[in-house]
C-alpha cells in the first residue's frame, strides 16, 4: 500500500503566548484575485456543514458575531477573510457534504475552494473540521487526500467535544487516528476543541503563533 505523506506543520520548542486582540473583517469573494495581497500568513478553515466551525472561529476570536452563524447548515458561500492583529489571515471557506445544496452550487463551491487553495500562495495551513460525535466520514478522508495529494499542509480540528463524553472522546480520536494510518505515514497534528467551553483555544492559537515565527510572505 502507497502511504502519503505531507509537509505537516511541526510544534517547536520555543514557547508562545498567542492571543487575539483585534479580527476584522476583509471580503468576501467567489473569486481568488479579489483576495487580499498575499503577504501575511494566511490559515484556512473548512469542514462539512454544520460541523461547527463559525462557532469556532468566534471562539477564537473573541467575537460572537464575526462569523455569521445559521441554523440552517450551507450558509456561507463564499471566501470570507479576516485580519488577525494585522498579522495574519484567517480564512473562512465553505463546508462541503450538505445534501440540500444542489450539484451546481456543490460544483460552483468546489472549483472555486481548488482553485484557491491550489493557487492561493501564501495559503500555510488547512484546518480541517471534524465533527467528534461522528465515526470518521469517507468524505472527511477523502479531502484530506486530495489535500496531501497535492502538498498542501493541513491539520486537523475535532469540534464538539463537549458533547461528548470523556471515555467517547478518546474512542473518537483512536477511531480516527486508526483510520488515518492506513493512508498516512503519520497522524497530522490535530486539536481537541469545544466552542462552549473554550477547550482547545490556547493550543491552536499558539499552534499558528510557532508557524507564522518561521514563514514570511513580506514584500
Amino acid at each position: 500500500m502507497h502511504y502519503l505523506n505531507c509537509n505537516f506543520a511541526k510544534k517547536y520548542k520555543k514557547k508562545i503566548v498567542v492571543k487575539i486582540k483585534q479580527a476584522e473583517f476583509v471580503i468576501s469573494n467567489t473569486d481568488i484575485r479579489l483576495c487580499p495581497e498575499p503577504n501575511m500568513p494566511e490559515y484556512a478553515f473548512i469542514g462539512r456543514s454544520n460541523v461547527g466551525k463559525s462557532s469556532l472561529i468566534n471562539m477564537l476570536t473573541n467575537n460572537k458575531s464575526l462569523a455569521k452563524i445559521s441554523s440552517k447548515p450551507g450558509k456561507t458561500r463564499l471566501i470570507n477573510h479576516f485580519l488577525i492583529n494585522k498579522d495574519w489571515y484567517l480564512v473562512d471557506l465553505p463546508g462541503y457534504g450538505y445534501a440540500k445544496v444542489n450539484h451546481n452550487a456543490r460544483d460552483q463551491f468546489q472549483k472555486f475552494i481548488s482553485r484557491y487553495m491550489t493557487t492561493r500562495e501564501n495559503l500555510t495551513n488547512v484546518f480541517v473540521l471534524i465533527d467528534s460525535r461522528h465515526k470518521p466520514q469517507e468524505i472527511d478522508l477523502d479531502f484530506m487526500i486530495w489535500l496531501g495529494e497535492r502538498g498542501i499542509p493541513f491539520s486537523m480540528i475535532f469540534t464538539k467535544l463537549d458533547k461528548l463524553k470523556k471515555g467517547e472522546r478518546k474512542k473518537a480520536i483512536k477511531l480516527y487516528e486508526a483510520e488515518m494510518l492506513k493512508v498516512w505515514e503519520e497522524m497530522p497534528p490535530y486539536f481537541i476543541t469545544s466552542s462552549v467551553s473554550g477547550e482547545g483555544k490556547e493550543e491552536l492559537l499558539n499552534y499558528i503563533g510557532e508557524i507564522n515565527q518561521t514563514v514570511d510572505y513580506s514584500v
